[in-house]
């Protein structure tokens, strides 16, 4: 199993949230798998894992929408669900309709009426970023509008934790941006920020701290420059006339490498290792670039030594008859189920396997 990072966050304090030894099991199934983690005040933190991962079911547990088969969920130092009936916290999840036939404002007014500790309504709109069409009728908005008054009735209160699962799905580019603005506002008031999304540049750039899971279990946790560090250093491309495909192949601190035509581009552990032997062999690359791998390279990189460590284990694959499509148990997220299975199958939790970072590709002959 990968070591996860440590020493990720500076923020200091008791835990808002404790994960100890957290498990939940759906027959087979391992949806969350010994899960332990702590979330700091003032943090934000990116919770990545593939679809099926548990992301969604770890979230649901915090939420006291569903119980751990075993293990401890702490929030404020007490369960849950004192926070939760206290208006500690604010959520927003996948799940769940909006009322139809009814305006924005009308919808946020009667949320915040419920709300122990209430925020004024055109407050929560312009917080929100939807004071601009607060008198639409919800079921005329956009699915990127739909999001945002998602995310204002999660905010309704006064909460010190926000809790986001795929907050920016279906918003464009544009209102994504003006969204993480918002959050970063509340952040900046003390406030805890906890997200699951698929978008990996957005969680390379607002989070100060990032939790891979695979599989229900903590694969890394750090911040993200330590986690992309985790993918083998650097990326160089550049251009040569004369390619001699072992000599390149035998170069020094090499992960990957890929040669299309006259471009070669390589990932490399020691990037001022690997261009130092071409120079000292006398060749002269053109169009040198030596660049940082991303955030995505490096879960790609996590996820599939973890999933090439399972196979070699004897878990998770068809041979083993456990948590596989073809067994009839699925790979739980949420634990609703699907047609095929009936047993607790997300519908949306097919697997994404990462191809292993290593490897030698050859392309243009």
């Amino acid at each position: 199993m990968t070591q996860g990072l440590t020493g990720a966050s500076g923020a200091s304090g008791a835990p808002v949230v404790s994960f100890d030894n957290v498990r939940k099991y759906y027959g087979h199934v391992k949806a969350v798998d010994g899960l332990t983690m702590d979330l700091r005040p003032g943090e934000t933190v990116a919770f990545l894992g593939p679809n099926g991962a548990g992301k969604s079911t770890s979230l649901d547990m915090l939420l006291n929408l569903r119980k751990p088969t075993s293990g401890t969920i702490r929030m404020f130092g007490s369960d849950p669900h004192h926070a939760i009936k206290a208006g500690r916290v604010g959520a927003m999840l996948q799940s769940g309709g909006l009322m139809t036939e009814v305006t924005v404002r009308e919808l946020v007014t009667l949320v915040t009426g419920f709300h122990p500790r209430p925020l004024p309504v055109d407050q929560t709109l312009k917080r929100a970023g939807i004071a601009g069409f607060a008198d639409q009728r919800v079921d005329k908005l956009s699915g990127g509008q739909t999001q945002r008054v998602r995310f204002a009735l999660a905010i309704v209160g006064e909460c010190d934790l926000i809790v986001l699962d795929e907050p920016t799905a279906a918003m464009d580019v544009e209102t994504r941006q003006a969204f993480w603005a918002n959050m970063k506002a509340e952040v900046a008031e003390g406030r805890t920020l906890l997200f699951a999304t698929h978008y990996l540049e957005e969680a390379d750039q607002a989070a100060d701290r990032i939790v891979v899971i695979n599989k229900g279990r903590l694969l890394a946790d750090g911040t993200p420059s330590q986690i992309k560090a985790r993918a083998g250093g650097k990326r160089i491309s550049f251009r040569l006339d004369r390619i001699d495909e072992p000599f390149i192949l035998g170069l020094p601190a090499l992960v990957n490498v890929e040669i299309r035509h006259d471009l070669v581009q390589i990932q490399s552990s020691d990037s001022d290792r690997t261009l130092y032997a071409l120079f000292d062999a006398g060749y002269r690359p053109r169009e040198i670039e030596v660049s940082s791998l991303g955030l995505e390279q490096a879960f790609l990189a996590i996820t599939a030594e973890d999933d090439h460590g399972t196979a070699e284990n004897g878990h998770g694959t068809a041979e083993d008859g456990h948590g596989t499509a073809e067994d009839g148990h699925g790979t739980a997220e949420d634990g609703h189920g699907t047609a095929e299975d009936g047993h607790g199958t997300d519908p949306d939790s097919s697997d994404s396997r990462a191809q292993p970072a290593v490897g030698y590709a050859r392309n243009g002959r």
